[in-house]
């Protein structure tokens, strides 16, 4: 008889961001580490249909599945801490489930029934997570913003009904919670966690695991009171500082034993947890390491480092694997507006990195700064948008001064970058992109080649422009040459010049197939250039 699906549920409390996708992360890789099969889905209450509108300044980067899928940047952890490639069904929002439950209504499915938030909203989102987690033997469901919140109330009370639906040995229920440090009286509070508990148990769920996360650590004396007033044996409770790395983590919770609670409480056999490569990601994500490259990271959205997360965490391994640390220095595309500020800043810099983006604003900067790493013979590396400013930094630097994208400037004479054909009239839908893993044709001799060892490779993309093909035959004269194309020779992937000793950009974000424990090729060989 086959087993049924073990399904473990993170709530969070207190405030957000406070780590609960790094705690579903963790926990489902050290469930992997144990022999288990392991698949993990976020639940958003946003009334958003995906991530894919949502503004990165405000919710972090845009990460995509192979699938196509556009989603919130935790998939990215998701996919680090399990080395797991996850589809679009680890990805749930509101506005998804109620276009689904109103379409189901418009199309005569409830036959006469009121359709209303409970049984028709709550029972939908259920069937999206037994739907994500048939066939495996742990699903974690992570539900986004805090207890409380009015957004998350039917994910909250769908998760309370599922345990009917599976049976409550079948569900386990992780609380996420803070510990404020309360400087004045120099202390450990715990009456926020207490609340947050006391808040998701009024909503019908009694949690089994409490995870308390705080700035510093804790004493043990916490435990007790947490236990007394929250209602959970200490042993179910795991106390979780900050870190140093964030991949750390998983490395606490095994100490905690905290997952063999949870393998007790959901009755499964485990083998004994294989740990030794995780511990090699945290032996070189603390090491203190003597050599130091710098890059110069040319982009728009400075506020937040969570805009850019796959990218930074890219970097960071792949100068881990190079025996050096990492030193990213922000630059704003939208001061590079002359020579005397582009040399200032990118003066001191042993590489440019330039990220995917949309829209109009910076792009100029981006452009100065590609041609800035053409001309000083300084390692490039562009992602996406990074590809496009390349290839027309290119153009300009070879005489072709008004080469443009359709995106920045479409009254442009020379369109070097244009609209795929499949895509016009779609230009403002979201969805409507070149989204997920396609494969790409490395050609023979190339620098991109080496760095793979392999002629085939599929890498995810997210974009709606591209190479305008009417000026492919001119790329050997403006010093570029497109050494990665789509299998039918019709799209350009990868772009490199022949005579620096690292000019490549990627029409594909290859951040997203970057590994705490692996690097890419292509970071790799960035971070390598700059040592030499």
């Amino acid at each position: 008889m086959k087993k049924p699906t073990k399904y473990i549920f993170v709530t969070g409390g207190v405030l957000s961001g406070l780590g609960k996708g790094i705690t579903a992360a963790s926990i489902g890789n050290l469930l992997k580490a144990r022999g288990l099969t392991v698949n993990i889905q976020k639940c958003d209450p946003y009334l958003n249909i995906d991530a894919g509108t949502l503004n990165p300044r405000e919710h972090g980067e845009c990460f995509v599945t192979k699938d196509g899928a556009e989603t919130d940047l935790d998939l990215g952890h998701y996919e680090r801490f399990l080395d797991e490639e996850l589809t679009q069904s680890s990805s749930l929002m509101s506005g998804r489930v109620l276009l689904n439950v109103i379409q189901d209504e418009r199309d005569g499915k409830s036959d006469g029934h009121s359709v209303q938030i409970i049984p028709h909203v709550t029972g939908k989102i259920q069937d999206y997570i037994q739907n994500a987690g048939e066939g495996f033997d742990i699903h974690i469901v992570e539900i986004g913003g805090t207890v409380g919140d009015y957004e998350s109330l039917s994910f909250i009370e769908a998760i309370r009904e599922f345990s009917q639906r599976v049976g409550r040995k079948n569900c386990l229920y992780v609380h996420v919670v803070y510990l404020p440090y309360l400087g004045a009286s120099q202390e450990i509070k715990t009456k926020p966690a207490q609340n947050s508990v006391r808040d998701l148990r009024s909503l019908g769920i009694i949690p089994d695991i409490l995870v308390a996360r705080s700035e510093e650590p804790t004493k043990i004396t916490i435990l007790k009171k947490l236990s007394l007033f929250c209602g959970i044996s200490e042993e179910s409770i795991a106390l979780v500082p900050n870190e140093s790395t964030i991949y750390k983590v998983p490395i606490t919770l095994e100490k905690t034993r905290i997952i063999d609670v949870i393998a007790k409480k959901l009755d499964i056999k485990t083998k004994k947890p294989k740990i030794d490569t995780w511990m090699k990601v945290v032996e070189r994500a603390t090491k203190k390491y003597d050599r130091v490259v710098t890059v110069g990271f040319v982009a728009k959205y400075l506020d937040n480092a969570d805009t850019y997360m796959s990218v930074f965490e890219a970097l960071r391994v792949a100068a881990w694997s190079n025996d050096c640390a990492i030193d990213i220095k922000w630059i704003d595309a939208e001061e590079m507006t002359n020579e005397r500020k582009l040399q200032k800043a990118l003066s001191g810099v042993d590489g440019i990195l330039v990220p995917g983006g949309f829209g109009i604003r910076g792009v100029e900067g981006k452009i100065a700064s590609a041609q800035f790493a053409l001309k000083n013979d300084i390692p490039y590396l562009g992602l996406c948008l990074g590809l496009q400013v390349a290839v027309i930094a290119a153009a300009r630097n070879a005489g072709l001064v008004d080469a443009n994208s359709e995106e920045i400037n479409p009254n442009s004479k020379n369109l070097v970058i244009s609209t795929m054909n499949d895509q016009i009239g779609k230009e403002n839908t979201g969805g409507s992109m070149r989204l997920g893993d396609y494969p790409c044709i490395l050609m023979p001799k190339s620098k991109v080649l080496s760095l793979y060892g392999q002629k085939k490779i599929n890498e995810r993309h997210r974009h709606r422009y591209e190479c305008n093909n009417l000026y492919r035959n001119s790329y050997e004269k403006w010093g570029i040459k497109a050494v990665g194309t789509s299998p039918d020779n019709n799209l350009v992937e990868i772009i490199e010049s022949p005579t620096n000793k690292f000019f490549m950009a990627s029409q594909f974000h290859p951040e997203f197939k970057s590994r705490p424990n692996r690097a890419h090729p292509m970071f790799d060989g960035f971070i390598r250039s700059m040592l030499k």
